[in-house]
């Protein structure tokens, strides 16, 4: 029948979709031969939800599973029962799918749907990817702290005589001021001499 891929593809197209499945997480990475597993949320009357799952490399939806109201499960082509199966709790409102013994060939975006008025209504999808080893998280490495010995300051005896109270800067400084003293004798005396000079030739006029 063609008819259920087609209704399948345009509801993938219509985001409106999305609000009434909501699957978690989003993006679920897996290591080979590990176990891992998807919750779908429904938010509509059903009669049981179906997993699909999309394949990039081979380009094509693949029937998985389908469980109903009372918890039985019918299985697609040649898909095993012992690799997933599908837990219900919440009444009615959310599942759980659940894939053991992980291969890179279980990779691809996993699709719970429910079906509406001969329309298969899909979640916000799940994308699993299988490794054979996970990367690692980056190491955050952080800048030791040097512990280097503050140095501590210490005055020497040149430093101690150079202060401010220290011969080498006070008796050049008083040498100064009596050489100027020393300067400005003479400059009195002549200034005196020149002043009576004066006052001597306006008397004698």
């Amino acid at each position: 029948m063609v008819w259920p891929w087609l209704h399948l593809y345009i509801c993938l197209q219509i985001p409106g979709f999305y609000t009434l499945l909501t699957q978690t997480p989003g993006h679920l990475p897996a290591q080979t031969n590990s176990k891992t597993e998807m919750l779908c949320e429904v938010k509509k009357e059903h009669t049981g939800v179906y997993w699909y799952r999309w394949s990039q490399e081979r380009q094509h939806f693949e029937f998985l599973v389908f469980s109903n109201m009372l918890g039985k499960a019918t299985y697609g082509t040649n898909v095993s029962r012992d690799k997933f199966s599908v837990h219900e709790a919440r009444a009615h409102s959310s599942y759980t799918l659940h894939i053991s013994h992980l291969h890179p060939s279980d990779s691809g975006t996993y699709y719970c749907s429910i079906s509406q008025s001969s329309q298969l209504l899909l979640g916000s999808g799940t994308q699993l990817r299988v490794a054979d080893a996970l990367p690692l998280p980056p190491k955050t490495t952080q800048t030791p702290v040097s512990k280097k010995p503050v140095p501590r300051i210490t005055k020497s005896k040149a430093a101690s005589r150079t202060g401010p109270c220290s011969p080498l800067v006070w008796i050049p400084l008083a040498a100064g001021v009596l050489l100027l003293l020393l300067g400005l004798v003479p400059a009195a005396l002549r200034l005196h001499r020149l002043r009576r000079r004066l006052w001597l030739r306006i008397h004698r006029q």
